[in-house]
């Protein structure tokens, strides 16, 4: 696999990171990862704008989009790949504080593996710890992710392909690596940013699909216990695009795929063949 990492292509097993790295020791860090399609990194606008959000909220630089974008080509070229994933990381650098960035220097990366897509349904439980909405990281992509593998173990435990968090108010808030919508009498609903969410890119194209459609779609609280109830949901991201829900809990849901998520995903499929980065 060839990388680059820190402004220059090389083998990943060349690539060095200190122990003292800032990403290593605190979990300084943030990163986007992106489909590939056709060899075009999707959406990389909206990608970068939300890494950049991520890191300004943390003080951390980043390298502007021009230069990333330069390597993130780079990167699929040498490793011949159309089809695939690809991931941006930037953390803070080397540092002998144990909080304080004081001296740090930020280390980039992005590393590009050929997609695998999921097959079929998800089935998903809910994690038996709450997301904190108002916690200094939340709605950042960071790579602070401990909390997300350590609910994802305990769904994959269970049989399932997924875990659901609730927000400290019990309500809905999202999965260990994407976002989750609802259907209820007919609405679409998925939780808004102050529930405590990531705001996802895949998430934001499908709200405007929906409108675009006239879909009735609501940004709104959804009580944790709604989800189990839903006729119909699913959960998006950059890699599941729209992949229905199964069972919450062992509960089988009456539609998985519904009419919704149906539409959704044949209206997501269309965008991509006809623009890259809407």
């Amino acid at each position: 696999m060839i990388i680059w990492f820190d402004g220059g292509l090389m083998r990943l097993g060349d690539a060095r990171l200190s122990p003292l790295d800032r990403g290593v020791t605190v979990g300084d860090g943030v990163f986007e990862t992106l489909r590939v399609y056709r060899g075009v990194p999707f959406a990389w606008r909206r990608h970068h704008e939300r890494l950049e959000g991520s890191a300004e909220a943390l003080g951390l630089s980043i390298p502007v989009s021009e230069a990333l974008r330069v390597a993130a080509d780079a990167v699929l070229r040498a490793n011949a790949l159309q089809e695939a994933r690809l991931r941006i990381t930037v953390t803070g650098g080397e540092g002998i504080g144990a909080s304080s960035r004081a001296g740090a220097s930020p280390h980039s990366w992005i590393a590009a593996w050929p997609f695998e897509p999921r097959l079929g349904p998800a089935d998903v439980v809910i994690a038996p710890w709450t997301r904190n909405e108002r916690s200094a990281i939340a709605g950042l992509k960071t790579i602070s992710y401990a909390a997300n593998v350590r609910a994802l173990s305990v769904a994959e435990a269970q049989g399932a392909s997924e875990a659901v968090f609730a927000n400290t108010a019990g309500n809905l808030c999202e999965a260990t690596g994407s976002n989750v919508f609802v259907v209820h009498d007919g609405v679409l609903r998925t939780p808004p940013a102050s529930a405590g969410c990531l705001l996802g890119v895949t998430r934001g194209l499908l709200l405007e699909l929906a409108r675009e459609h006239g879909m009735p779609v609501e940004e709104a609280d959804v009580p944790i216990a709604a989800l189990a109830s839903a006729y119909e949901a699913f959960l998006s991201s950059s890699t599941r695009e729209v992949q229905p829900i199964a069972h919450v809990e062992g509960v089988e849901l009456p539609a998985a795929p519904g009419p919704v998520s149906e539409a959704l995903a044949s209206a997501f499929v269309a965008l991509v063949a006809r623009d890259l980065d809407p």
